[in-house]
């Protein structure tokens, strides 16, 4: 029989880590095909993967294209018609995928199903994302129902609705791939479910230390380039202008935040490398209106602040 799920696992330097992933998809009790995307990772990964008991398949590719681009490069290899994005970093549950593709299958105008990521002590790091006022992705802990979209860490989708929506953004490298995604189904005209009972225990960030001033420029940058994407016109055009605003004026404040977001190199890089995006974007948003059911304005109303 064929098997209706693949699970992408994408891996950077992760010897310290994904055995326990691996180990951990093993033990699910629904079958499925594990595809290890490694992007060229130097420190015995390749080695540790080829000795695991659970033999999985691997892409090993040619540089580090970061979460966003092995997912993106991946697709062509996935053939099921679900398909899961985990994180190396992460061990699910033994029901893990029973629970995402059973309310999948009850719920079929749904394309994605969140997981509910924890952290070491237990404590929950996202149930899902919701879309905040200024057009960020912010995990929510508390359990709250419904979701607009899910953390990427863990979670399961259609793929072929996947495909339809334009795949993933591989231009984002890592961080909003996932939220871009989420925009992209709503605006297909799909929704996305949250399942607090599929549970995945995450070290968050063992590959990309939140807080460095790398995740930090992904953050910023993907989140603009997913609004120029993806949102109404005015919301994409009032965020870029208040981010070039408020680093225009940065170093004129003596009262200005320590945190790296806030530091005027950092930001004017981020300015830079949208500028050079901005064409590329602004295709992709011609694309994305093109395949949407519902438009931009009804999304941002129905679920921006919530």
């Amino acid at each position: 029989m064929p098997l209706p799920i693949t699970v992408l696992v994408v891996t950077w330097r992760g010897a310290a880590h994904i055995a326990d992933c691996l180990d951990a998809l093993a033990a699910q009790d629904r079958p499925h095909r594990t595809l290890v995307v490694d992007n060229a990772s130097d420190d015995g990964t390749a080695a540790l993967l080829a000795a695991h008991p659970s033999a999985p398949e691997v892409l090993r590719l040619p540089r580090n294209t970061g979460y966003a681009g092995a997912l993106a490069a991946a697709l062509s290899h996935v053939d099921t018609p679900l398909v899961a994005w985990l994180n190396d970093d992460a061990a699910p549950a033994p029901d893990w995928l029973g629970l995402l593709e059973d309310a999948l299958g009850a719920a079929p105008g749904a394309a994605a199903a969140a997981s509910r990521l924890d952290r070491a002590d237990g404590t929950a790091q996202s149930t899902g994302v919701r879309l905040t006022a200024d057009g960020h992705g912010y995990d929510r802990v508390t359990g709250e129902l419904p979701v607009f979209g899910f953390c990427g860490g863990a979670v399961l989708l259609r793929t072929e609705a996947l495909r339809a929506a334009g795949g993933v953004p591989a231009a984002f490298f890592c961080y909003y791939e996932d939220t871009d995604t989420a925009w992209r189904l709503r605006l297909a005209g799909h929704d996305v479910l949250a399942v607090p009972s599929a549970r995945v225990r995450h070290r968050h960030g063992a590959s990309t230390r939140p807080g460095s001033p790398e995740f930090h420029r992904w953050n910023e940058r993907n989140r603009l380039l997913m609004l120029v994407r993806c949102a109404p016109a005015a919301v994409a055009a009032r965020e870029l202008a208040k981010f070039a605003a408020l680093t225009a004026v940065l170093p004129l404040r003596r009262d200005r935040p320590a945190a790296a977001n806030f530091r005027f190199t950092l930001r004017a890089r981020v300015l830079a490398e949208i500028v050079a995006m901005l064409p590329g974007a602004l295709v992709a948003r011609r694309a994305v209106g093109g395949l949407a059911r519902v438009s931009r304005g009804e999304v941002w109303r129905s679920w921006a602040g919530r």
